[in-house]
């Protein structure tokens, strides 16, 4: 069975017996939905490139003390969850220091309706950012990953009914957040 076609767990098992081939297949599987979930996050892309390297360096330093029991992507999204709320701690502290993090809209290229759109992108990143953090890690693994209540609560380490409080209240305080644009 080639690389691509075999389970996570199979190829962590592969990487603990030494084989780097298979964690290259995990990070080809990972890479993108980790960087866009940091992204999401932080709202900046290069700290999300930068922290995303360091969580994949940090679990394959750490496999060790995975447990077959648990899904690969959960273990590793609560990674790089814990990488992000560091991150976001950080610059909490040191906000002289820190990247802006909005997105700049360049009003002299594209039609209306691309500035418009842009726009409009930028006030509901602006609104998402905004969010306190157990919401917006909500938001992001459920409409950005697409992930269960019960693998949002597995990386947040809370039970499904907060996940799903969290979601809520973070989808009510979006909808007043924006309430202009549905006008």
């Amino acid at each position: 069975m080639q690389l691509y076609e075999q389970p996570d767990s199979e190829l962590v098992r592969q990487i603990q017996s030494g084989d780097d081939a298979a964690f290259d297949e995990l990070m080809r599987r990972y890479k993108r939905p980790v960087v866009s979930f940091i992204f999401r996050m932080l709202g900046n892309a290069e700290d999300a490139a930068d922290i995303a390297q360091d969580v994949f360096v940090r679990v394959y330093q750490n496999l060790d003390t995975f447990r077959p029991s648990t899904k690969f992507s959960t273990w590793l999204f609560a990674s790089a969850r814990n990488a992000a709320i560091d991150r976001l701690r950080w610059r909490a502290r040191h906000p002289a220091e820190s990247v802006e993090t909005a997105p700049e809209i360049a009003m002299s290229s594209g039609t209306a309706e691309d500035v418009a759109a842009r726009e409009t992108g930028a006030e509901i990143a602006a609104a998402v950012d905004k969010l306190p953090e157990d919401q917006r890690t909500a938001l992001v693994l459920s409409e950005y990953q697409g992930m269960s209540y019960a693998e949002i609560a597995a990386v947040m380490r809370c039970s499904e009914k907060s996940v799903e409080s969290r979601l809520y209240r973070a989808k009510q305080t979006l909808r007043e957040a924006l309430q202009h644009l549905l006008d």
